[in-house]
């Protein structure tokens, strides 16, 4: 989730002719430290040095752990799986991803790395990750987010997508890989998309799952917020139910005025149980004004979300998502004046584009008021330049839930048109990170099918 603020055209020739000669005058990174990875059978893990910041106006180094199948019969190279959040590691995953998609993966190295400011190396904030667990719209108290940012200090600048692609780059060449495969899940997508755009001729093919548009997160979360009135009433078309769901959320905003927490289990819902058990019989009653489950699932949500560090960084997720939504958006810009640009593009939004939800919700859901919160922080200098907006012409699959209010679907459709050489799925009663959650066993042999060198 996340915007084209880091892309900022503040980085001139002059500089950029700097970091190339500083390029070539750096030694090649070396993955070290190779051993088995602990509860991860048939991988090996290891150790890759990358510098704070990639331009290198600034000094320091980071240690990323970096999980690879080990080499045995790998004819098509190797494949980058990169995992979401942002704030979430790779290297738990490992076995999962390998089981789950195994057949897709059949030629391929499977590779995953904890990225900068996850996993072991993950920023941590306790107070901020207590409030906010694993979710992206949680509104909690601004004092926490700001007390996170100030407790990471002004290296949280270098916490960016940017530094992410460059970071998989020196990764790509300890590898020894003239080209990578990405399979990028959610914010996966758009570092994905980066690198792509940033090393067009290193990637050969590119999986988009749950996709992030290559402009960002809207912070208003507008397709999301739309979006719900097609969700809920699909829910509605594949049970039958009698009544019309989204009207039923619209009416009980406008009597209880409790859009965000509902905005939030509604995406929870989306990731973890796309039928919506129970949501829409919670919905009927509270717009009878019986409330008590629909309270009921908010709270249950909210537990759910409980969330470690080591499984999604809050810190990282702050640092990253609040240089990096769409534009208007200006990370850079004074909390007032921030503020003033999200309610007058609220102001001038058509009411349907909010239904069921509402102009209020939009304004106050977690996403955009935690990055409020978040101080005025400069875009770090960008090595690789601006992106062109279309994708190479590369072959790209993309998939997207047809229930998904995470990444909705209208961002996936923006992006595909992107894609010169993309093919969109939409799946049927999916929702989030459709390769590994979808219940259709097509969408694993298409994949499998798109790996193998089809289309």
């Amino acid at each position: 989730m996340i915007a084209l603020a880091v892309w900022s055209s503040g980085c001139g020739a002059h500089h950029h002719a700097a970091v190339t000669r500083a390029e070539k005058a750096a030694p090649r990174p070396l993955l070290t430290g190779a051993h088995p990875c602990p509860g991860q059978p048939g991988f090996t893990c290891s150790t890759l040095r990358v510098p704070l910041d990639h331009a290198r106006q600034t000094s320091g180094t980071l240690a990323l752990a970096v999980g690879a199948a080990v080499a045995t019969n790998a004819p098509r190279g190797v494949l980058l799986f990169l995992t979401g959040g942002p704030g979430q590691p790779g290297i738990p995953f490992l076995t999962r991803i390998k089981t789950r998609l195994r057949a897709a993966l059949a030629g391929y190295r499977l590779v995953m790395f904890d990225q900068r400011g996850t996993g072991a190396g993950a920023l941590r904030c306790p107070a901020l990750q207590a409030a906010a667990g694993a979710s992206d719209l949680a509104t909690v108290p601004a004092g926490t987010i700001a007390a996170c940012a100030h407790r990471l200090g002004a290296a949280r600048r270098y916490y960016s997508t940017a530094e992410t692609v460059a970071d998989i780059d020196e990764l790509r060449a300890a590898l020894g890989a003239a080209r990578l495969t990405l399979d990028g899940v959610s914010y996966g997508t758009f570092v994905a998309e980066h690198y792509a755009l940033a090393h067009p001729g290193h990637v050969s093919r590119i999986v988009l799952d749950s996709v992030v548009p290559q402009a960002g997160a809207d912070p208003l979360y507008r397709a999301a917020l739309s979006g719900s009135e097609r969700v809920l009433r699909s829910v509605c078309a594949a049970r039958r139910c009698a009544w019309d769901p989204a009207a039923d959320l619209a009416a009980v905003l406008a009597r209880f005025h409790d859009g965000p927490p509902v905005l939030n289990a509604l995406v929870a819902y989306s990731v973890a149980a796309p039928d919506y058990p129970g949501v829409l019989d919670a919905l009927h009653a509270a717009r009878a004004g019986r409330l008590s489950t629909l309270q009921d699932i908010i709270a249950s949500v909210r537990r759910g979300e409980e969330a470690p560090a080591g499984f999604l960084s809050q810190g990282l997720h702050e640092s990253t998502l609040c240089l990096e939504l769409a534009p208007s958006w200006d990370p850079a810009q004074p909390r007032g004046q921030r503020a003033a640009t999200l309610v007058a593009l609220a102001a001038s939004t058509p009411d349907a584009d909010f239904y069921p939800f509402d102009r209020a919700t939009a304004v106050d859901n977690g996403l955009a008021q935690g990055c409020l919160a978040w101080p005025p922080t400069e875009p770090p200098a960008v090595p690789d330049g601006a992106p062109a907006a279309p994708l190479p012409p590369v072959p790209i699959l993309l998939l997207s839930g047809e229930r998904d209010l995470s990444t909705p679907l209208a961002w996936a459709r923006a992006e595909a048109a992107l894609a010169p050489r993309g093919h969109l799925i939409e799946v049927p009663g999916a929702g989030h990170s459709v390769q590994l959650r979808a219940r259709d066993p097509g969408v694993r042999l298409r994949l499998a099918r798109f790996l193998s060198g089809g289309q």
